[in-house]
């Protein structure tokens, strides 16, 4: 990736305007379209959104787009769709044992409401914010639930899966756990027993970067500073890591980089949480210093992995670092990505999840130590908010087009001529370039940085 150390958040302004703009001509076409009976909206066939029944995992990214939408356009309608659609449909997320996904689903909806109360972008309601509050501690504590125990004493949130498996997509669902345990909630086991809901995040956090994150200390054949596996398999009798794995990539052996982008933006949120908790609450970790220690190498090594290996020069990854295609595509990282090239598709998605990761780690970092990673995300940012991306098609549902859901299985649209898939959007994709948006619109505007926790 080419970062641009020139550009500035205010040449920016006008894209974030058409971005917010756009998001609620489609938000309001899939609310008109969506058969609710169908289940959630997941990814766009022909341009239309469709569903894909392997878990529930997107609903609290469609009905949060319209809640970031609200925030950054002020536009009531967006408020009363995303609030009214939370109370009716996402209950039976907050108490679903079955996933790894409370951090999407639940942050995304009563998370977002809860801290538009708290800043005041929503009128104060007791009630309703005891509600929001409600429902964000029965979440960490139903995601704490789902546990795993390692030999070494450690744990993990499995995937859905089953024991056995560790997602790099979980350590954003440790935000759950975070937002419930600053509430003051605890996860009540046998006898009695008061479960740490911080602990239990940090614990998650220490196996993610031990076993999914690499650091060029020779794990294995292949092992590259900053590679992250999608999956580590556990044996669950005795809770030994045996091998990675994946589901969505190419190979144990390679980076699928919608993982890396999952990586690269939790670690650096859970860095910025870690800012507002008193060291004392974390001395059962092992002290404050140690779990900063771990975070920051993961959260270091995963950035420059994107900047360096995954990401083209204009910000944009492939879907896989390892995909078979890439070899016959020459320099391809040294020039600008091709969502229409005829050998290996790009992922917009893990781009948008990607840059708001980089923005973040450069925040925590400081001015000078951190303006690399911030430079890089106004890059990417300043990619995706244009064509080829941005869909200005009134016809289109999807926002961010050039998403990819899932490459092995084959269920990504084909367009008439093409060898790949391409220009098609994905609900994850679209919500996370909003939530990159209205970052970079408060932090334009000199509003409350965007966390998913109180800052005080």
């Amino acid at each position: 990736m080419k970062v641009d150390e020139k550009i500035q958040l205010s040449d920016l302004g006008g894209k974030l305007t058409r971005l917010f703009e756009l998001a609620g001509e489609k938000i309001l076409a899939i609310e008109r379209s969506w058969d609710h009976g169908l289940g959630t909206p997941v990814f766009t066939v022909d341009g239309q959104y469709a569903t894909r029944g392997w878990t529930e995992w997107t609903q609290g990214f469609q009905f949060g787009c319209a809640i970031l939408n609200f925030e950054a356009t002020g536009n009531e309608k967006f408020l009363e769709l995303g609030r009214s659609a939370t109370l009716e449909c996402m209950a039976p997320h907050v108490t679903h044992t079955g996933v790894h996904d409370h951090g999407f689903n639940n942050v995304s909806t009563y998370g977002n409401l809860r801290r538009q109360m708290q800043e005041g972008v929503i009128e104060k309601d007791e009630w309703e914010r005891h509600f929001y509050e409600m429902a964000l501690k029965v979440s960490g504590a139903t995601q704490a639930a789902r546990w795993t125990v390692t030999h070494d004493g450690g744990g993990f949130i499995p995937s859905f899966n089953g024991p056995h498996s560790l997602f790099s997509d979980t350590i954003r669902s440790c935000r759950s756990l975070g937002l419930a345990h600053q509430l003051g909630h605890v996860l009540m086991g046998e006898n009695d027993e008061a479960i740490s809901l911080l602990n239990r995040m940090i614990q998650h956090a220490e196996s993610t970067a031990r076993f999914n994150v690499y650091y060029g200390e020779g794990k294995d054949a292949y092992d590259q500073r900053g590679r992250v596996v999608h999956e580590s398999i556990f044996n669950t009798n005795d809770g030994k890591y045996r091998c990675p794995s994946t589901q969505q990539g190419y190979s144990p052996f390679s980076t699928w980089t919608r993982g890396l982008a999952w990586v690269v933006t939790g670690f650096a949120e859970l860095l910025e949480f870690l800012e507002v908790i008193p060291e004392a609450e974390c001395e059962v970790s092992g002290g404050m210093g140690v779990v900063k220690s771990f975070m920051e190498k993961a959260a270091l090594a995963s950035a420059d992995f994107y900047i360096h290996s995954a990401a083209a020069a204009d910000g944009i990854p492939y879907w896989d670092t390892g995909a078979p295609g890439l070899a016959q595509m020459g320099e391809y990282l040294s020039v600008p990505a091709d969502p229409e090239n005829e050998f290996e598709p790009v992922d917009s998605s893990a781009a948008a999840i990607s840059a708001q990761g980089l923005y973040r780690l450069g925040k925590y970092l400081g001015e000078e130590a951190g303006k690399r990673y911030r430079q890089a995300a106004l890059k990417v940012a300043n990619t995706l908010f244009s064509a080829p991306y941005l869909s200005e098609d009134s016809r289109h549902q999807g926002l961010i087009l050039h998403s990819i859901y899932h490459r092995p299985n084959g269920w990504d649209q084909m367009q008439e001529g093409c060898k790949v898939p391409s220009g098609e959007s994905s609900m994850w994709g679209d919500y996370h370039a909003l939530e990159l948006g209205l970052l970079l619109q408060k932090e334009l505007e000199g509003k409350p940085y965007l966390t998913f926790f109180d800052k005080e």
